[in-house]
């Protein structure tokens, strides 16, 4: 029996989908929301459709990322990470082409609504109509096109830059309408936790990647450095929220992440001291969880700030 025979169109569909990976798209939206909230800014129809929106470009970047590799034929039966619909032949790249456009569809007419709502000048109605342009492009060209960025080791910039600065700062200017350098300490959080499941994922499958020719920042840097890197982004994003309480929120409540480092520390030395690929298969989920956890606490601390007690 196929792999295309021994799954159903919806388990493959699904597999492509990557709904685990929502959570933390959503968590910075949360993030950028709270921060709002903290300034008496919150606005629920636009954190609303941000939030969809976010979740729309996650479910773009996967759908992408699954097509480019198929088609590249870089994700192969020996990778140490899954395989998905394309890689076992379940979905057709015609079916996935026309998913690809659906979602983009979508994508567009979700940020069109949210820029309608939130936009009070022309500036920023077409300011934001670029970014979210730049966005559909950046999360298709990780793994698609003749020179993908993720194969040269740019995806984790780009992570940084998508799935923390234009993702918590984009919501928080969409309801405050200003820009506040303190939010760039929280942005750069979310962007370092991301960053940080990215790299735990290239850690996995490094040996196939540097194998297929994908040069993955984690290839470039080699394994031993790479878990440093990994180390260094879960450290950085608690040293960013840190700054962030001590010099602008200085509350309490702010320290409420800080019940999530240990989860961390335990993370970061896991990864450093087992130096198989291997031994980063159940660490994916385990980096996940932990960067929601630490997104979630820190944004219900901001939010808890704002109450009278």
């Amino acid at each position: 029996m196929t792999d295309s025979q021994s799954i159903s169109a919806t388990q493959a569909w699904l597999e492509s989908l990557r709904p685990r990976t929502l959570p933390l798209a959503f968590a910075s939206t949360v993030v950028g929301s709270a921060l709002a909230w903290w300034q008496d800014l919150f606005n629920p129809a636009i954190a609303l459709m941000a939030l969809l929106t976010a979740g729309l470009l996650q479910i773009l970047s996967n759908l992408a990322n699954d097509y480019g590799d198929a088609v590249k034929g870089s994700d192969k039966p020996d990778r140490l990470g899954p395989l998905r619909g394309m890689q076992k032949g379940a979905i057709t790249q015609t079916q996935m082409k026309r998913a690809l456009i659906i979602t983009v569809a979508l994508i567009c007419l979700s940020g069109l609504i949210l820029v309608a709502l939130a936009c009070h000048t022309l500036a920023d109605f077409l300011g934001f109509l670029l970014l979210g342009l730049l966005a559909i492009i950046a999360a298709i060209t990780y793994t698609v096109g003749t020179r993908p960025y993720g194969y040269m080791g740019l995806g984790d910039i780009s992570v940084l830059v998508f799935f923390g600065w234009l993702s918590v700062i984009g919501t928080w200017y969409l309801q405050a309408h200003a820009l506040n350098i303190a939010i760039f300490l929280p942005a750069t959080a979310c962007g370092l936790l991301a960053a940080a499941v990215l790299n735990i994922n290239n850690l996995r499958d490094i040996d196939s990647d540097r194998d297929n020719g994908k040069n993955t920042l984690a290839v470039r840097l080699g394994p031993r450095a790479a878990r440093r890197y990994h180390a260094g982004l879960l450290a950085g994003s608690l040293l960013c929220l840190a700054a962030f309480n001590l010099i602008w929120l200085q509350n309490l409540w702010g320290w409420l992440f800080i019940l999530a480092a240990p989860v961390l520390a335990r993370q970061a030395g896991y990864v450093l001291r087992e130096k198989e690929p291997v031994a980063m298969r159940p660490m994916l989920e385990r980096t996940v969880k932990g960067a929601l956890l630490v997104n979630l606490l820190f944004a219900l601390g901001v939010v808890l700030s704002k109450l009278p007690f």
